[in-house]
């Protein structure tokens, strides 16, 4: 599964001609567990939300598929957006007019490489949801024809969030994994990066035209890192340095695509900063903690998966972590707030509020 979402925010947009001035624009989702809606319910993989109490603010209470206890960022993007949240491609809802809505292709466990995450077996490789975005426009392109498809695509958002299970689900996830013995941590995030690249020019080449890229969160703070790894609460100051190479290099490559494009293309999001704030500071905004979750077993709640065993908080409104790896449903609003309107220091190169702005000044 995955961190916290962090640097870099994906937004495919050039805008939407297409369903008329008030329609809201197509959202993609592309990632893993962050902003899985649901694909891996139809999975034979371990990698699953579909039980209890995974969905417990949900309003039927029942779980979705998402790694949280209500709304995911996803969710709360597609409020913004004025959009019914995008159904997961592989949902047999998923046709005629819901098509039009967009599509969420995320996968629990997966990461930019290909061998990460292969404890869970039967998950949606990065390159397998690319290939989904390409029998999603041949859908779409049977409905409504090739030329509005077009329109529909290069007028969407898209959200990629990827990175922190290359860390945790990968090179850390065994003392001496065979990733950590090919690379030291400063050459396998130079190489995470280059292959982060090729997935990002390969959206553009698809039609993404507004992406929103997010890369880690602050790994060594989950309580899953808390539990296994810390004495006294502290990060864990490997993956803290994981994050801290990875993302500023992952804002480079968006301003090498953004100049080789010619065009603000690629937004970059700083979650692993938005979630800091919390983390360091959880009275702050009505947290009782941040290193606790509200639904797991031993220390911090930090172990094992989040099942009906497991321990489970009273109020989740008063955790910014709903299980070991995942953040609550009122942390992922926060880090929507920011998306939203944070300043440079959490977006760049422009909040999404700004670029929808724009993109409805120009359509």
């Amino acid at each position: 599964m995955a961190s916290l979402a962090c640097y870099i925010v994906l937004v495919v947009a050039l805008a939407s001609g297409f369903r008329g001035a008030e329609a809201a624009r197509a959202f993609f989702v592309f990632g893993d567990s962050l902003v899985d809606n649901g694909n891996n319910n139809y999975l034979a993989t371990t990698a699953r939300a579909d039980s209890p109490p995974y969905g417990i603010d949900t309003p039927n209470g029942r779980p979705t598929g998402r790694f949280s206890n209500g709304r995911n960022i996803p969710d709360f993007i597609s409020e913004q957006l004025g959009a019914e949240p995008t159904l997961p491609y592989l949902s047999p809802e998923l046709n005629g007019d819901n098509l039009l809505v967009g599509a969420n292709f995320a996968s629990a466990g997966i990461g930019i490489l290909n061998d990460t995450g292969i404890q869970f077996i039967n998950i949606i490789r990065i390159f397998r949801q690319l290939e989904y975005f390409d029998e999603y426009q041949q859908r779409v392109s049977a409905l409504i024809g090739p030329e509005e498809t077009q329109r529909l695509v290069n007028g969407a958002l898209v959200l990629i969030t990827l990175g922190g299970n290359d860390f945790v689900n990968n090179y850390y996830l065994v003392p001496f994994s065979a990733r950590s013995r090919q690379y030291s941590l400063p050459d396998y995030v130079r190489y995470l990066i280059s292959e982060y690249k090729k997935v990002l020019r390969s959206l553009y080449d698809r039609g993404a035209r507004r992406v929103l890229v997010t890369g880690t969160g602050p790994l060594g703070c989950v309580p899953a890192e808390l539990a296994m790894r810390s004495r006294n609460g502290e990060c864990s100051q490997e993956l803290q340095r994981a994050a801290a190479l990875f993302n500023p290099q992952l804002v480079q490559i968006l301003q090498q695509l953004n100049s080789e494009i010619g065009s603000n293309v690629f937004i970059g999001a700083n979650t692993r900063q938005m979630n800091n704030d919390f983390i360091s500071n959880p009275g702050a905004f009505g947290f009782v903690t941040s290193k606790v979750a509200c639904c797991g077993q031993g220390p911090y709640n930090g172990l094992g998966l989040c099942t009906t065993a497991s321990n489970l908080c009273p109020d989740r409104d008063v955790y910014a972590f709903w299980d070991p790896f995942h953040p609550s449903e009122r942390a992922n609003s926060f880090i929507v707030q920011q998306i939203m309107s944070g300043n440079t220091e959490y977006m760049y190169p422009m909040n999404l509020s700004t670029v929808l702005a724009i993109d409805a000044a120009n359509n």
